[in-house]
């Protein structure tokens, strides 16, 4: 063999070692790219990059709060980036201001955040628990911190903690993770100073932590008379921030083609409604005058009704987005006490009565502790089902608790609701959602993105940290190193952390056929969930390790 021919047969082989290399899942690669993603996930009202909607086409817009005078740094931003700056009129709570008038924009925020990448190029509700996980892991606690400053921000000018910084999110939040997000950054020393620049930051967050609390406790996210909460969005039709009504015409196709399933989401409606008809529909399915989304939401002589439009909005606030647990669709919603929310609010209430008691507000102390004792009555009476040993999501419309098995059943234990015997249970319905991967969200392979195969990054923690919380420490390792190797092969397999995975596989590579088909890249939540994990199993090793 030649020289020529002998170093090109070398060069082949070490190509082929290198991509090998590339394709072996390794820690610290996926380590070395969440080091690189929180900056290039970061995003602040001079940083052009900021403004773009990836969801929405169109010049972009940025809204100041009434009362607030434009920045400095944002009029130095104006021309660079070319954006329109405008100022809302005063919020006072959410859903207040109809945004569906006004052209889409950016709300302002003072802080720097962390977005969760690809298409999600804003500040996100829940998104930014785990972040804020992560960031303080990762030791950058100053951005943690003005994440959690950002949302007070929120509070006070746009009426509560939103989904995200956008004009179309204003009529709705996403699961309350705010006290929790308070007490991360309250639990690192590195945050501030010292004790008392901690309670002085404290005292000036509880006023606005209690005004988000009271969104909560509006009659809309009242679930009946069952004393728990369910999701609700304040606006009405179909959201927003949608490009076209392709979404919707899927749903109806789909209740078309499967009507022994459909919940009696249709209604026969013309394509092309004149005045009377589009006035009958404005209150039956939604106002084909006022939206164009609307008036294309049609397929083979149908609409959509306008209860599957609330469902729908309350299904993007309850951050599951699509599933087939509540309703085909999630369009049902609304009807439910979710054994999620309701976890979330306990451990809220728990939270607010620590903090009350820190700043020496004993009334409010006793206020919260009573406000979480009847939820936890209540989440004991109609999500607790004994018989089936785990919870269950309850239909305050049809009276009835959901058996179909839900991931949201491991949330009592990482809100610490749960008594021993039923965390003992619950534990034992590990074998109806552990696959190769990880945890799946259900049993039911649907084909939406929050069922079967699929599992998410925040579900993990909040089942692992429960799970670890009541001692079942041998699960919560397991767990987390699968869902853990999990990311780091698909990583080693496209350079990327994605939004999701299958858990069947244990790769980032998913088929969605009902809703959402994108795995998005970045990703937030899934970089801090990570390094959560990987401290976990780093303590768990140093314990084994020490004599």
């Amino acid at each position: 063999m030649s020289l020529s021919k002998r170093l090109a047969v070398l060069l082949s082989a070490l190509v082929l070692a290198a991509a090998a290399a590339a394709a072996t899942p390794d820690p610290a690669r996926t380590r070395a790219y969440i080091d690189q993603a929180w900056d290039t996930l970061t995003r602040s009202m001079d940083d052009c990059a900021s403004l773009a909607d990836p969801k929405l086409d169109g010049t972009p817009v940025l809204y100041l709060p009434a009362g607030v005078p434009q920045p400095d740094v944002l009029t130095r931003a104006v021309q660079r980036c070319r954006v329109d700056v405008r100022t809302l009129p005063a919020i006072t709570r959410l859903g207040e201001l109809d945004a569906s008038r006004l052209p889409p924009g950016l709300l302002y925020l003072p802080q720097p955040y962390v977005v969760p990448g690809g298409r999600f190029n804003e500040m996100y509700g829940w998104d930014s628990y785990f972040i804020v996980l992560g960031l303080i892991a990762d030791h950058r606690e100053a951005l943690a911190r003005g994440m959690v400053e950002n949302f007070l921000f929120e509070v006070e000018h746009y009426g509560a903690v939103l989904n995200a910084n956008r004009t179309y999110y204003l009529t709705r939040s996403q699961p309350p993770f705010l006290t929790a997000m308070i007490r991360a950054v309250l639990d690192d020393p590195a945050s501030f100073k010292d004790a008392g620049e901690a309670s002085a930051w404290l005292a000036r967050a509880y006023p606005l932590v209690l005004r988000d609390y009271a969104t909560w406790t509006r009659p809309e996210h009242r679930a009946g008379d069952t004393g728990l909460a369910r999701y609700f969005d304040f606006g009405a039709g179909p959201v927003p921030e949608m490009k076209d009504a392709s979404y919707y015409r899927g749903v109806i196709a789909w209740a078309l083609a499967h009507p022994e399933q459909d919940p009696g989401y249709l209604i026969a409606a013309p394509e092309h409604p004149d005045a009377a008809e589009a006035a009958q529909l404005a209150t039956r399915s939604c106002d084909v005058r006022a939206s164009t989304i609307c008036l294309q939401a049609w397929q083979d002589g149908h609409r959509l009704r306008a209860d599957f439009y609330r469902g729908d909005r309350a299904m993007r606030e309850s951050g599951f987005d699509t599933n087939f647990h509540f309703g085909p669709y999630a369009g049902l919603t609304h009807h439910y006490a979710p054994v999620d929310l309701n976890s979330l609010l306990y451990r809220y209430e728990r939270d607010l009565h620590d903090f009350a008691l820190r700043l020496g507000k004993v009334a409010d102390a006793q206020r919260f502790e009573q406000a979480a004792a009847a939820r936890k009555a209540a989440i004991d009476r109609y999500l607790w089902q004994p018989a089936l040993g785990r919870y269950c999501d309850y239909d305050f419309v049809a009276r009835r608790a959901n058996p179909d098995p839900y991931l949201n059943t491991f949330y009592p234990l990482w809100a610490g609701v749960a008594s021993a015997e039923q965390a003992r249970a619950v534990q034992r319905q590990l074998a109806l959602f552990e696959r190769k991967g990880g945890l799946s969200m259900s049993t039911r392979p649907s084909g939406a993105q929050w069922d079967e195969p699929f599992g998410w990054a925040p579900t993990h923690w909040l089942a692992i940290a429960g799970l670890e919380a009541y001692g079942f420490h041998d699960d919560a390792r397991r767990l987390a190193a699968k869902f853990a190797a999990t990311v780091d092969r698909g990583l080693a397999a496209d350079g990327t952390i994605r939004e999701k995975y299958d858990m069947v596989t244990g790769s980032a590579q998913v088929q969605i056929t009902a809703g959402y088909s994108e795995n998005v890249i970045g990703f937030g939540w899934t970089n801090g969930v990570y390094l959560k994990l990987q401290e976990l199993l780093k303590n768990a090793r140093t314990a084994v390790a020490t004599p």
